[in-house]
This record gives structure tokens, sequence and C-alpha cells, in this order.
């Protein structure tokens, strides 16, 4: 098998605990803004796929070189082996972006780059004029900051928060991996009870049950690599019985979801059941002022209303006081909460044991995490 420089992207301030994923997996990494690094070969691009819960994608790095001028570009881009990665009939789209560069004109980058390869191919291959692109898609993308140059190839296709199982979703959903942080970050474990006041389409109670029962969030999708004629069928296979192996199907776990609206608590009852667990979580429509919990040492975790729009402030604040008031009755509780609210403390009647900043989307949010204390 072959070696290949690695990256999986990250939201903002999750980087950590994809950095911690990669480790787990058995690869060596390093961290930068929203990107964490590694090497390593076909099963490697597989199990990352496969298995990365926070990640947002799989990328190839298949070089980076400095440029300054279009010639540069294109005599670089150029050098590159790319008959290594893309077969003679390739289809091969170019996607970019610039930031602090000379050469900022992202549409002439895209151009130059394309004929580049197509360049190079031609030479590689023996062949003269167009080629056909009807053969297997690789989604590539030039990359320029501050006059450095990246080209990379997608190995995931759809974005890995595309676990397969969301049919339907609310207003305002949160991503897969965004809701699979939040539960590694409350260092949850299966023997532990479970619950989102405010579940929504339920997103968080999902992925804890795909933590609880060691489940790989890809075993439900594809991956756009898997077309590729140098990803070996017999890797996928390897990776999806691997997952089949380690799973843990007949843990029984505590996972409760509530919301006070009763359309979404159907939505996220489809949900659960194309995700395979329909008899894992329960799901019932409460209003979080009648929130009743059960057990001890749980964990609440919960992405309330954050009244982003006008005139729902004041409602978001009310619903954090009524959770506060509520959780004092349940010491032994965790609460970790997702908000934008800056005075989520003050209303929720308690300083916060830790906070952790964090993008929900392009809204800047805190974690605040209430810990709870061992009964």
């Amino acid at each position: 098998m072959s070696k290949y420089n690695l990256v999986a992207t990250a939201a903002m301030g999750l980087e950590s605990i994809v950095a911690s994923e990669i480790k787990d997996l058995g690869y060596e990494c390093q961290t930068e803004n929203g990107k964490v690094y590694f090497s390593g070969d076909e099963e490697a691009i597989a199990r990352a796929n496969m298995w990365l819960r926070v990640g947002d994608r799989v990328r190839i790095i298949v070089g980076e070189f400095k440029a300054f001028t279009f010639d540069e570009l294109f005599e670089r881009t150029k050098a590159l082996p790319w008959e290594e990665f893309l077969p003679v009939d390739a289809a091969f789209p170019v996607s970019g972006k610039s930031v602090k560069s000379k050469l900022f004109s992202v549409p002439d980058c895209q151009a130059i780059v394309k004929k580049a390869i197509v360049e190079r191919l031609n030479s590689a291959y023996k062949r003269t004029g167009f080629l056909s692109e009807s053969g297997p898609l690789f989604k590539l993308e030039v990359s320029i900051l501050k006059d450095t140059v990246t080209l990379t190839i997608d190995s995931s296709g759809q974005g890995l928060h595309k676990r397969g199982y969301r049919l339907a979703q609310g207003d305002a959903p949160l991503k897969e991996t965004m809701a699979a942080a939040l539960v590694k970050l409350s260092k949850w474990s299966p023997n532990r009870p479970f619950v989102d006041p405010f579940c929504g389409s339920g997103t968080i109670a999902i992925e804890a049950a795909m933590i609880g029962q060691n489940l790989a969030p890809g075993y439900n999708r594809s991956f756009l690599s898997e077309e590729w004629p140098w990803m070996q069928a017999d890797v996928w296979d390897r990776i999806r019985e691997e997952v089949e192996d380690v799973a843990k199907y007949d843990l029984e776990l505590d996972i409760r979801g509530f919301d006070v609206d009763h359309n979404i608590v159907s939505v996220a009852q489809r949900n659960a059941m194309e995700a395979g667990f329909t008899d894992l979580i329960s799901f019932e429509q409460r209003d979080v002022r009648d929130l009743r919990l059960e057990g001890e040492n749980g964990v609440l975790i919960a992405n309330p209303p954050y009244g982003e729009r006008l005139g729902e402030v004041e409602e978001a604040e009310d619903i954090a006081e009524v959770l506060g008031e509520i959780m004092t009755q349940y010491p032994s509780w965790s609460v970790y909460i997702l908000s934008s609210l800056e005075n989520y403390e003050t209303m929720y009647g308690k300083r916060a044991t830790k906070k952790r900043k964090l993008f929900n989307g392009f809204i800047r949010t805190d974690l605040y995490q209430f810990w709870g204390k061992r009964s």
C-alpha cells in the first residue's frame, strides 16, 4: 500500500477532539486552525472516513508550494504526480479559495490548476487533446493562504456529518459532528443516564447512542473514495467488518429526548428508526418546565433556543432560569449547555465549572459545563 499525506478538516474549536480521534485510530497527527494533519495508507483513508465523529472531511494532500505568479502556479501544479491519483478517465472538477495572497482571482486559479493537471495527465498517459472525464469522480481543491498553495483531493464526498440517518430536521438543526463533539466533551459513559430536554430532530441523542454502542458514524453511508480504482474494495470490506466486530449492539442504554413540539418529536423518532435505535432511545413531548429525571450521575446535554431573533432573548433567558432551578434537585447530574447568551450563568443561577468557546455554524457560542457531585 502507498503512504499519503492526509488532513482532516474540523470546525473551529473542535480540532483537539478530531486529533484525539485520529490518535485513537493509531495515527500520529499535528494540529492547526481547522485542520489535523496525519499520514497513512489506503486503510487509513477508509478508517478515518468511517470513524471520525467530529471531523468534517478527510482530504489527501497532493502538493504544497509557494506561488506568486500564474506561471509558478501552473508549473508547480504540473510537476506533481497526478497520474498516481487520477486514472486517465477521471472526472476532476477543481474548486478554490484564496486568502491574503497575490493570486486572488479564484476562477483564474481553478482554470490554471485544471489546465496544468490536464497537461500532466496527457503526458503521463501519452494522450493528446481533451480527457473524457467519464470515469470516477475526484473533487480537487486549490487553496491559497498567504501565497502558499495547497492542492488536495476530497476522499469523503458528502461531508462526514452526513451520517445517513437524518430523514428530516427542525428549523435550526445542530450538525451531527457538533452533536458528537458535545457528547465527547461531556465524558458521558454508557452506564450513565443521558437526557436532552430540547431534542429537536434527535441528533444529540442519536450521536450518544452511536458512541454508547461503539458504532462507527459512517456505517450507514458511502464515501467518494470507494469508487476510486486504487482504493481496493477489500480495504473497505475489512473496515466494515471491523465496524461489525467492535459494535456493542446488545449494550442497553438509558437515553431520553424531550421537546415541547410534538411534530419535531415524531421527526426525532423517525430519525432514530433510520439509525437503528428505535428501542434504544425514548423520545417524548414534554415542556422543559415539566422535566423530571431518573437515576444518579446522569448527563444532560442541550442546545436550547438562543434567542437570536428580536423578542426571543427573554424566552431563552426564561428557559435558562427554569432549567437551572430544576437541576438544583439533581446535584449528581452534570449539565452541558450550548448557548450564545453571554449572561447564561446569571440566568441559570450558577457559575459554570468550565466554559469552552465553540462555533455552531457561524454563531459564536459557549459550552457551559456544570459538573455534578458524584453520589
